[in-house]
This record gives C-alpha cells, structure tokens and sequence, in this order.
C-alpha cells in the first residue's frame, strides 16, 4: 500500500457570531456584570432594611451569576489568546470548562435554596410582602434585559447557554418572588414564598442538568451534539476518488469550534493535484457539518489487497 503522509490541516471558517470576544457578545458580558453588580447591592440594602432573609440569600445567588458571567467572559478573552508550544490549540477550551462550572455553580446554588425552601414550609417566618415585590420586579427587569444579551447566541455556543440560563432562571426566581410577595400582603400565606420556590428550582435543574451534561461530553471529547459520524463518512464516500475512510476522530476544540482527523484511502491512479483536490472538496463538505478544522493522512488505493486496513 503506498502512503501518503502529508498532514494537511482545514482551516475554513464556519462562522459564527459568537466568537468575536471584542464584539457585541463582550460588551453583553460587561454590561450584564455592570447591571446585576448594582443590582446586588441594591437588594443586599433591601434585605438588610427589611429583616428579609429571602432577599438576602438571593442577593448572594445573584453575586455568584455575576461570578459566572466574569468566569464566562475570561474564557471568552483566553480563547483568542494565540496557540503556543505548550497549548498548541491556544486555550479554546476554556470555554468549554467555563460551562461546565456555570452548570456546577447554578445546580449548588439552587442547592442551598431548595434546602432553604424545605425549611421554611414547616417553619415559615414573617415576610414583608411589599419590599420583596418591588425589589424582585427590579430584579426581573435586571435579569431579563441580562439575557436578552444573549439570546442570540445561545444556541450556537454552551458558554453564551450557560450565561442566558443563569440568567433567566434569576428571572424566574425573581418572577415567583413578585407574586409571592403580591399574594403574601393580601393573604400573609407566608409559607408560599418557599412552596412557589421549589417550584421554580425544579424547572432551573432540569434545564441546567442539560447543559452540564453537554459540558461533560465536550470536555471528554465525545462528538458534539449536531455532527454525526454516519454523516461525516457519507460525506466523504461519495466524492469521487475516495474509496474509504478510517480512523475518524471528532471533538470540540471549544463551544463554537470543532476538530477532525481521519485517514483517507483515495484512488491510487490520481496525482498529487487531483488528491489535493479531493482533499479540499472533503474539507469544503465538513465545513457543512459544523467541522472547521480538519486534518488528514492519505493513503493511495492500488489494488484490491490494498482496500484491507
């Protein structure tokens, strides 16, 4: 079997809006942090005037999303750092383990909250129903303008998902304190507060549960959701030429990009140029599916014997 053992990497662009860290995406995690940085302090304040725990406690959820989203814009920064000969993909990654601890950090929260919540339903204390309605509907303007910011790209990158959840699930918390706090002053059913709570934490587990399972993956270099591997074979099977392909390795070089590497048995008759050919055609077609770098070893097809691997 003859070889041929250039290594030719792919370096096609599938676009995408959210790469750009110096773009509308990192103006989106600086304006996020601004607004819920102020909004922290301001319903610590409420906490403190009112005697409410509640309001407390979610001010110290709050601060841990504006953690997460600093984390998430770090990894943002880090993935356009420069490849060196230490990390030679640069650090791409990061955003990968960046939504991976979103997930981690969001599910611990609603934790401690679901803990809170249990509580509270057998001993539930004394909520002044007014101040927590006017600081969680402050609180739903904050997050919900928050995740607005990234609702466009949530659905091409695990970093920008990771991002919108927490802050929609703040929301949500802040959505079921307003009318827990509107039902308290009419009723004084204290106990809702935590009720209406466990509620809303099932909804964000669900969701989050989601996303960390897709960090994992990604972070274990299983194939990313989207791309399959019957596809990528189909793909390269009918280009005239190729006669097989072997040894497929696909994995997420970060949220927004993905790696290739195979082994190409290609007609033994074709000249250098025509297998070059061949070569670009099948990085052309993965660019399709979502693959943007791509690495290959050819092999030339002589004869019959020379099909077996």
């Amino acid at each position: 079997m003859a070889h041929d053992h250039d290594h030719d990497h792919g370096h096609g662009h599938h676009h995408h809006a959210v790469i750009p860290a110096n773009g509308h995406l990192n103006k989106a995690f600086i304006i996020g942090i601004m607004l819920n940085l102020v909004f922290v302090a301001v319903e610590f304040g409420a906490g403190f005037f009112s005697s409410s725990l509640a309001l407390i406690s979610d001010a110290g959820h709050n601060l841990m999303d504006v953690a997460s989203l600093g984390l998430s814009l770090l990894a943002f920064r880090l993935a356009k750092v420069k490849p060196n000969e230490t990390f030679t993909y640069g650090y791409r990654k990061s955003t990968v383990l960046a939504s991976m601890f979103n997930a981690i950090i969001l599910l611990v929260g609603m934790g401690f909250v679901a803990y809170e919540a249990i509580v509270r339903i057998g001993t539930p204390e004394v909520v002044k129903g007014n101040v927590v309605a006017i600081v969680a509907a402050i609180g739903i303007v904050v997050n919900a303008t928050t995740a607005l910011l990234f609702f466009r790209d949530k659905e091409h990158d695990l970093n920008v998902k990771g991002a919108y959840l927490h802050m929609v699930a703040d929301a949500l918390v802040s959505l079921g304190a307003v009318i827990t706090g509107i039902v308290i002053i009419f009723t004084g059913w204290y106990w809702l507060d935590a009720v209406i709570s466990i509620v809303i934490i099932v909804v964000i587990v669900i969701s989050t549960w989601h996303l960390l399972s897709a960090s994992l993956k990604l972070a274990m270099d299983a194939v990313p959701a989207g791309i399959e591997m019957e596809k990528v074979k189909a793909c390269a099977l009918k280009i005239p030429g190729i006669k097989a392909i072997h040894h497929i390795h696909i994995w997420g070089m970060s949220t927004t990009e993905n790696a290739l590497t195979a082994r190409l048995l290609v007609d033994g008759t074709l000249n250098m140029e025509q297998v070059e050919n061949i070569k670009n055609t099948f990085r052309h077609e993965m660019l399709h599916l979502n693959i943007q770098h791509v690495t290959l070893e050819t092999e030339l097809h002589l004869n019959k014997e020379a099909c077996c691997d």
